[in-house]
């Protein structure tokens, strides 16, 4: 059996788009935006992609920081989703700004940018990846 390294479950009975989600112990909530049908209740699915992303840079700068013993007082990611149709190579493409404060001269801050971009979602979302789905019959 091959190694998990991340899992979630999905379940929605019924109340539009609403669905509840399950990860380890912490449940959150999915939803989409009333214009196309949503009520709004939670982030939605590509929201969900982009924390995803953000989170993992955020962390993954916060342990090498932590490891050199630099001063970082906030580090903080934002990443934008813009699909495919609207960029000029047609990939889809995650848009990330940076930004650390802290004690950080320019090659310090150089070199968290180059952590940021290999933090591992980073690395998951830059290879193609497979998607198996099977239908689960009761």
């Amino acid at each position: 059996m091959p190694k998990i390294i991340a899992t979630a479950e999905a379940e929605n009975s019924g109340a539009h788009y609403s669905t509840d989600i399950k990860v380890h112990q912490h449940m959150l909530l999915a939803d989409e935006l009333p214009d196309i049908g949503g009520e709004d209740t939670g982030p939605a699915p590509s929201d969900y992609l982009c924390t995803a992303l953000a989170t993992c840079k955020v962390i993954t700068v916060r342990m090498y920081a932590a490891r050199k013993k630099w001063k970082v007082d906030l580090i903080r990611v934002k990443v934008d989703l813009v699909k495919g149709e609207e960029m000029p190579s047609g990939h889809n493409t995650f848009l990330c700004e940076l930004a650390v404060t802290g004690e950080l001269d320019e090659a310090q801050q150089a070199r968290l940018l180059e952590i940021a971009k290999a933090c591992p979602v980073h690395r998951l979302l830059s290879k193609p990846s497979d998607i198996v789905t099977i239908l689960q019959t009761s």
